[in-house]
């Protein structure tokens, strides 16, 4: 049994991911305003960022590597590392493929009764979105294993002949069948029926219906959570499949890999197959690429701070990545592993507004990409948080992208001052206030995942990137009492780096529900865990991944028995280590009560890559400049610094530092100081 202490080297440079040695690496985050790419070519980043594209995220991506990569030459080979929002998008805004869900006759509205919770509690006649699947789309078909995966009832051959013409007009197919995380024979035998084929995958690019089968995508119990992770993917699976042939035939790479949404990427086939697990793709590339850098300094207690051009996500990280089991996207429970990240709807492009009662309002919603903060001089005609900032002097016109674009403060103007009017204040006023609700907002989603947990923030740096973080990030951890703020080498595509230092994994669950007072539990559940690890290595190794590369961490959803929800624990020990974590999580521990084994998480992976943590280099012709900055009512003569000519010695505030992707803002009363591995400590000053 493991938990993360079988790990072998790192890969190396001259072998991305397991690539020859003339590879190029480029990772891609298509997010809301801007896609960021990071070309990794021997020991040398380059970055670029590029409006993006909504009705197809593929077009921004192919341009940019268009632009990053030019001609290439013979041989060299491009690996494409891609953190998309195509699956999360497509649930939210419900614009997926018509489902068909084929469970237990009996059995067709689990999706739709859930679990009787009511989204708003107080409500005479509360209101929830309807399921991905209509009810005529649901199909109940005979056959019945019980909980131990014996069979109970034989499926109807002649039913399941007749079950693909039944379907209708439907896209995409769910297959969810009850106890099929303790057998998957009939869940397999409908798929085949359906598909004509043993694997029951639909082949990328091929135009036939995809199928997703349960115990392929959660092997696990809880048939509700279950069966919607496989509606969701079954709903997004067609959109997704089309998007990442497009862009398969556009990049003319070698090798595409997906970033998943627990932090590690993913094969272009498992992506396609199982898109479930990109619905926090680009999010999460951030979070691992924010340890990584802690790493690199040996500050690994964070508060991770992604603050975007539509919303901020905000992660905690105790030395190591949590992740969750109970998340949901566009209120549909998602049951696979997902980073643990709180979004808010506060980020760059949040629009300013006066409620009917007076009341200043910031987010949710977004210029988005098109038309953008009025700013960016693309149609924009509401004020937002890049705007204000722009209007106060925190951003500087002729700064951003690195000086290769120019933002215009005077159209600003106009806008803002009608808002001010509806206020009864002046321009300078509106503006800081609408900096001050889009903080108040961030940090509450802040608390949310530090003080609301038992966390004390004096103890983590807030670790701060997003194009628009470092505007914010002094402020934030000066309210919540961090120690600090740590700002990454080109912040605005940290998720893109995050990308490149992740690893390759392989997530995989089995329901075991063996308790401690059976003599042979501790031995089943050992046994059960290196049958997966196996599963797990062989499929790496599959993709030419070095055994020896290879690491392991297993862990436990461990319970009393008798309650209906897990604990993960480390699966050495696994009986102590639930009673020491049930008394550290509620404070009391149950000495000598049975606890159940509920299920067993293993996850195989090969170490990402080592990319350098470099800035993007300083426009030529940067000098000593000055630049007036509103700052709680007073006007501060500030001066203005790229990142690449900063001293070694602490520059204290108010100072404002200028990089390719980003700005810091560096109030009175704070300093900023370089770090080894090019990070920039934001402190108090002494």
């Amino acid at each position: 049994m493991t938990d993360g202490k079988q790990k072998a080297g790192r890969a190396g440079m001259s072998r991305p991911h397991g690539q020859k040695s003339t590879a190029v690496v480029v990772a891609a985050d298509a997010g809301g305003t801007f896609t960021d790419l990071l070309l990794l070519r021997g020991e040398s980043l380059t970055a670029l960022k590029v409006p993006s594209t909504p009705d197809d995220p593929s077009r921004a991506v192919l341009d940019g590597l268009r632009k990053l990569l030019g001609e290439r030459t013979g041989g060299e080979e491009l690996l494409l590392i891609h953190g998309t929002t195509v699956a999360t998008n497509a649930v939210l805004e419900r614009k997926g493929a018509r489902v068909g869900l084929i469970t237990n006759r009996g059995f067709e509205d689990v999706i739709e009764i859930g679990r009787q919770d009511r989204p708003q509690l107080y409500a005479l006649v509360g209101s929830r979105l309807p399921p991905l699947v209509s009810r005529d789309d649901r199909h109940g078909i005979s056959g019945r294993l019980d909980p131990d995966g014996r069979e109970v009832e034989a499926l109807e051959p002649d039913e399941l002949a007749r079950l693909g013409g039944e379907l209708g007009a439907v896209e995409s197919i769910a297959i969810c069948l009850l106890h099929s995380y303790a057998s998957d024979r009939h869940e397999e035998a409908v798929a085949a029926a359906l598909t004509g084929r043993g694997d029951g995958d639909a082949a990328i690019g091929s135009g036939s219906r995809t199928v997703s089968v349960s115990s392929r995508i959660l092997p696990e119990f809880r048939e509700y959570e279950r069966c919607s992770t496989t509606v969701v993917n079954a709903f997004v699976a067609p959109r997704m499949a089309r998007y990442l042939t497009r862009l398969r035939e556009g990049a003319d790479a070698a090798e595409i890999r997906v970033m998943g949404s627990a932090g590690g990427a993913l094969p272009l086939s498992r992506a396609v197959s199982e898109p479930v697990r990109t619905v926090l793709s680009g999010p999460a590339g951030g979070v691992a690429g924010a340890l990584e850098h802690g790493r690199r300094v040996g500050r690994t207690r964070l508060l991770s701070f992604d603050m975007g051009g539509t919303s901020t996500d905000v992660s905690l990280v105790p030395d190591r990545l949590l992740t969750t089991r109970e998340g949901s996207v566009g209120d549909q429970p998602v049951a696979i592993p997902l980073m643990d990240i709180h979004t808010v709807g506060a980020g760059g492009g949040s629009i300013a507004r006066v409620d009917a009662g007076g009341a200043l309002r910031v987010g949710p919603e977004s210029a988005g990409a098109e038309p953008g903060p009025i700013g960016y001089g693309r149609g924009g005609t509401e004020v937002t948080v890049t705007d204000a900032n722009l209007w106060l002097g925190r951003l500087r016109p002729d700064g951003f992208l690195g000086g290769t674009a120019r933002l215009d403060r005077d159209a600003v103007r106009e806008p803002l001052e009608a808002l001010a009017r509806e206020l009864g204040t002046d321009p300078d006023a509106a503006a800081e206030g609408v900096i001050e609700v889009a903080d108040a907002t961030m940090e509450r989603a802040l608390r949310v995942i530090s003080v609301e947990r038992g966390v004390d923030p004096d103890d983590f740096h807030l670790f701060s990137f997003g194009g628009a973080g470092g505007l914010h990030a002094a402020e934030l951890a000066g309210r919540l009492g961090a120690k600090g703020v740590l700002i990454p080498p080109d912040p605005g595509l940290a998720s893109a780096w995050g990308m490149l230092a992740a690893p390759i994994v392989r997530d995989r669950t089995r329901t075991l529900l063996r308790s401690s007072d059976d003599a042979e539990a501790v031995a089943d559940v050992a046994l059960a865990i290196q049958e997966i690890e196996r599963v797990g290595r062989a499929e790496l190794e599959a993709e030419g991944l070095d055994p020896d590369s290879l690491s392991v961490t297993a862990r436990i959803d461990a319970r009393y028995r008798g309650q209906s929800w897990e604990l993960e624990v480390p699966a050495d020990g696994w009986v102590e280590a639930f009673h020491a974590q049930h008394e550290a999580r509620y404070g009391y521990r149950r000495e000598g009560a049975v606890v159940e084994a509920v299920t067993a998480r293993v996850r195989v992976s090969a170490p990402g890559l080592s990319p350098p943590s470099t800035p993007s280099p300083d426009p030529e012709g940067t000098a000593e400049a000055r630049a007036d900055v509103r700052w709680r009512g007073r006007t501060l003569d500030t001066p203005i610094h790229w990142r690449g000519t900063l001293p070694t010695d602490a520059i204290s505030g108010p100072a404002l530092v200028l990089e390719y992707s980003s700005t810091l803002w560096v109030p009175p009363g704070w300093r900023v100081l370089r770090l080894e591995g090019e990070l920039l400590e934001l402190s108090p000053e002494p």
